[in-house]
């Protein structure tokens, strides 16, 4: 259980966080420069709508913004770690929990931080860590390891309590339309998920793999929910309200750790990152908001040989690629009727990355935990390698350097 203190929400037209003109903070180093060569890496997350994003440091956090590329603010802490820093869209309003070798606050306690006042203003505390902190406007969404917490941002009271399987990752996702939460999480079994829709009062269970979760994603409007599994393979997407399987695509066919999922702001595409060092893009053959249902599954209207014989790919404007041999499903394994991805963009391997669909149209964002920053823009009709529009190097960690 928890206890908490209670804090004044943001309203539904927050203040917009200030600036790095002076800092507030008498504690915040007088150059980033300084900054970057001494702080650590510890967490990096996307706000809600991905125009910014926010790390935690062995000596405080920062903020980015994405476009243009640039450095919001940060909070120096004399050497107070940040493990968990969660943003509320661009408002004042920030959940901070401790965290590296000397954390700023308790692993167990949830702070929220006013960026206006350069204090917290409430705290939650429980009797284990915090593994996630997830926000909306109107709510606060704390996830342990075995159990996740749903709390009202009016005045801090407990709304809901959810038991999962372990939990160690503080895996959890919840929309951010005004007029719809919907919050998904692992089950208690292997390869199941759990969605509640809290407007329509209704629990959805979603057997999404036969091996244990490893990432998930839910649209804004929490519609469709994107899952895959420790084996890293398949990523499949699903309808939230009636929990039928929409469509199944492959990143590859060899075993990957799974670090983000993304969809765009359209639900037409789909961005994929794991330690195999490549961004994976994929075309989504569902309904979207705004149009009609009647989308087909782009590889159906394939033909069956591209007429060379040998390519087992073929490259499908506008659609993913499909085996070359899809029409003999049913007896080859599901291998070569899978579809692949669409565009991709190659990265360092073994690194962990996070990617994000960016606000102009037809591009990504990529933030590594290695303090790196891409930005790249993919061909919507032919797909294909990526095109690299930007890099920086935001923050060095004491593994890392400048390329």
């Amino acid at each position: 259980m928890a206890t908490a203190t209670t804090v004044s929400p943001p309203s539904s037209s927050t203040s917009p966080i200030i600036d790095p003109s002076p800092d507030p903070n008498p504690n915040s180093p007088s150059s980033p420069e300084t900054a970057n060569e001494k702080s650590s890496l510890l967490y990096v997350s996307f706000n809600q709508d991905f125009g910014c994003f926010a790390c935690g440091t062995e000596q405080g956090f920062q903020v980015y913004n994405c476009d243009p590329f640039r450095e919001t603010f940060r909070r120096d802490f004399n050497n107070g770690g940040i493990g968990v820093v969660e943003m509320l869209f661009r408002c004042n309003i920030l959940a901070l929990v401790g965290g590296g070798s000397n954390p700023q606050y308790p692993p167990n306690k949830v702070m929220i931080w006013d960026d206006h006042q350069s204090r917290c203003i409430g705290e939650l505390s429980f009797r284990s860590e915090v593994r996630a902190v997830k926000l909306r406007r109107d709510r606060i969404v704390v996830v342990l390891e075995h159990k996740i917490y749903v709390y009202n941002f009016v005045d801090l009271k407990l709304l809901h309590q959810i038991e999962t399987m372990a939990n160690p990752k503080g895996l959890c996702c919840v929309s951010h339309a005004p007029n719809s939460f919907v919050l998904a999480c692992p089950g208690l079994h292997r390869g199941q998920m759990r969605v509640e829709h809290y407007g329509l009062k209704r629990t959805k269970f979603i057997t999404a793999h036969d091996s244990r979760i490893a990432c998930f994603a839910l649209t804004l409007d929490g519609s469709l929910l994107a899952t895959s599994s420790t084996k890293g393979t398949l990523i499949r997407i699903f309808n939230t309200l009636d929990a039928t399987r929409l469509q199944e695509v492959r990143r590859g066919a060899d075993r990957a750790e799974i670090y983000s999922l993304a969809f765009s702001s359209n639900h037409q595409w789909l961005a994929v990152s794991s330690d195999k060092g490549t961004i994976h893009i994929f075309g989504l053959n569902v309904p979207r908001t705004g149009e009609d249902s009647r989308s087909v599954d782009a590889t159906q209207s394939l033909p069956g040989t591209n007429g060379s014989g040998g390519n087992l790919v073929i490259p499908s404007p506008g659609g993913n690629p499909g085996s070359s041999l899809s029409f003999m499903r049913g007896v080859l394994p599901r291998y070569f009727s899978s579809q692949w991805s669409f565009a991709q963009f190659h990265l360092p391997e073994g690194l962990q990355f996070l990617v994000a669909f960016g606000h102009q149209k037809n591009t990504i964002v990529i933030v590594g935990l290695d303090g790196s920053f891409y930005r790249c823009a993919f061909d919507p009709v032919n797909g294909g390698e990526m095109e690299q529009k930007e890099y920086a190097r935001f923050l060095k960690s004491d593994e890392s350097s400048d390329s």
